[in-house]
């Protein structure tokens, strides 16, 4: 199944033939509107499992996995797609799912994010659904079973519950976390702050070394909707106090997919606010294709870096803090 199939399991929003390009136009009309777009699969267990589509670049019948030494723990093996070499994960295996050990794994998700492309063994795939960002919450400790490979869990209308893939925790716990290296100080550093956002803990851990790296002061927040609050509290405090808000901070950093509410639309919020006006919005995503650049300048995203080039960010961020 290509991915032009794939879109055939959405529920009555493309007809068969329509093209790759009608499809990533419409995913890309979804700039603001706060809904994401999940493909649903199973792992072999009861559960309901979910993949943002914009991160799935096919789906196949699963493949021989050829296992090689020096794999990661949990990296079953590679296989060869239409002449590249992708490494395989048993999803299941590598979540400790001991319900779902005696299921075939039937399908290969080919997914694409960060730069990486990884192919993802489950049961089967079911169908794609449209969800509000609001629906989707983090998940508490005993939704998750202190599994820290899902990230937020949403709702079905049938009231089933999906739980939604880490897709950054994943790679970072099978290949380990991207290394920062080393990054020149900012000049005058200290007077600098960037605010930044995102649902990823690797993602914050990251971004954080970073800026500590650069000598820059940042805050913090851990999802769309925490930001727009944390940040209109701080225009609401610079306004009371009679200074501009870019005084205190220089550069605003955000995520695309977050619980609660996405990059897209904290931007819009951003830029329909004059109190942010002087202040550059910078979206650091691991979805880079050029339908989600689109989508970025679309709501009015300034700058746009994929996930996770450490020298591309600082690169992106320093005249900024100049």
């Amino acid at each position: 199944m290509n991915f032009q199939d794939l879109m055939e399991l959405e529920k009555g929003t493309q007809d068969y033939g329509s093209g790759l390009l009608d499809a990533v136009d419409a995913r890309t009309n979804l700039a603001g509107s706060n809904k994401m777009e999940i493909l649903l699969f199973s792992l072999g267990t009861p559960e309901k499992f979910g993949i943002n589509v914009f991160k799935v670049r096919e789906v196949t019948h699963a493949m021989k996995v050829t296992k090689t030494p020096n794999m990661p723990a949990g990296v079953s093996g590679i296989v060869s797609l239409r002449g590249h070499i992708i490494p395989v994960l048993d999803l299941s295996s590598f979540m400790n799912l001991e319900n779902a050990r005696d299921h075939e794994r039937t399908t290969m998700m080919v997914t694409e994010y960060s730069r990486h492309t990884l192919g993802f063994l489950v049961a089967d795939v079911d169908r794609i659904i449209r969800v509000d960002w609001n629906t989707v919450r983090a998940p508490e400790n005993e939704m998750s079973n202190g599994n820290n490979l899902i990230n937020a869990i949403t709702e079905l209308p049938s009231g089933e519950l999906v739980s939604i893939v880490d897709v950054e925790q994943v790679l970072a716990s099978a290949f380990g976390e991207d290394v920062v290296g080393n990054v020149a100080k900012i000049e005058k550093g200290h007077e600098k702050c960037v605010f930044f956002v995102d649902d990823s803990s690797v993602a914050r851990k990251t971004i954080a070394e970073l800026l500590d790296k650069m000598g820059v002061k940042h805050l913090r927040a851990n999802n769309g909707q925490e930001a727009l609050e944390r940040l209109r509290g701080l225009a609401d405090t610079a306004s009371h106090a009679k200074y501009p808000l870019h005084d205190q901070i220089q550069v605003i950093l955000v995520d695309a997919e977050m619980p609660e509410m996405d990059g897209y639309v904290l931007t819009q919020h951003l830029k329909s606010d004059r109190r942010f006006d002087d202040i550059p919005v910078v979206m650091h995503s691991s979805l880079s294709s050029q339908a989600n650049r689109a989508m970025g300048s679309r709501v009015g995203v300034d700058y746009y870096v994929a996930k996770f080039d450490a020298n591309m960010l600082s690169d992106t961020l320093r005249p900024l803090l100049s």
